[in-house]
């Protein structure tokens, strides 16, 4: 499928590694212009070398702390300053710790809450300008979470869950400018933060890693992790004009995982 995306300009979120830079690289491979942001610059400079942007006008970059708001605000200026336009944003942000209500205090729940909410309004609201111009979309990351909790995640149950709602309200409020906005919404995803979130497991179960991971597994219909690629290409495509008519939807990529309807 051509997805449409050859004259346009993605700025993703929390792309250096994991799900945001397997979308970063979907769109980039299809033809589209990508700016990527990450909190580690040794990451941002590595990933950067490996999508080719020493030789490829259509990839870079710039370092992104998805908690601040002066950090997100720098980071478009300077990704419009390189690209002159934005078609589309990929909101992303990395996940809060995993742990059960005994394990957090407020300044916990205040942390996720920065990392998690607020970063999603901010990066949304200062995209807003350049998004009306282009008559782009937004693509929200979240977690299979907002359709069900998850177990030892609890950070993550409240505050994507308003991550979803925010969407939701969005999609009504900002279609008459022209933007869709949309949620994609992962399940068990090979990823780092999925390694971790074994280990925070195996430590609160007494289990061992492997043991975790066979029974995270066991309770996937297709009995396997996701592929990150497999992710990608569902967020490239979402925001994409070959998918010009969804709007206010959280698309799952699960395998199944998720038992809710």
């Amino acid at each position: 499928m051509d997805l449409g995306v050859n004259d346009k300009v993605y700025f993703l979120a929390a792309s250096t590694r994991g799900l945001g830079r397997a979308v970063a690289h979907e769109l980039k491979e299809s033809g589209a212009s990508v700016f990527l942001g990450g909190r580690d610059e040794e990451t941002l400079l590595q990933t950067l070398k490996e999508m080719g942007a020493d030789q490829d006008r259509k990839v870079h970059g710039a370092v992104l702390d998805a908690s601040s708001a002066d950090s997100i605000e720098k980071w478009i200026e300077e990704g419009l300053h390189t690209f002159g336009r934005m078609d589309g944003f990929l909101v992303n942000a990395g996940g809060p710790p995993a742990g059960k209500f005994k394990d957090f205090d407020d300044s916990d729940f205040d942390a996720a809450y920065q990392l998690t909410l607020m970063s999603a309004v901010r990066m949304i609201r200062e995209s807003l300008p350049a998004l009306r111009g282009s008559k782009g979309n937004i693509l929200i990351v979240t977690s299979l979470s907002v359709r069900e909790p998850v177990d030892n995640l609890i950070l993550s149950n409240v505050f994507r869950s308003g991550v979803n709602a925010l969407m939701k309200t969005l999609s009504r409020e900002l279609i008459d400018d022209g933007i869709r906005t949309n949620c994609i919404a992962p399940g068990l995803i090979s990823t780092d933060r999925l390694e971790k979130i074994e280990k925070s497991t195996a430590e609160a179960t007494g289990k061992n890693q492997n043991e975790v991971r066979k029974e995270m597994q066991a309770g996937i219909p297709m009995h396997r992790y996701g592929d990150p690629s497999e992710f990608g290409r569902v967020g490239a495509f979402l925001l994409s004009p070959a998918a010009s008519y969804i709007n206010g939807e959280s698309i799952q990529v699960d395998g199944g995982l998720a038992k809710g309807v």
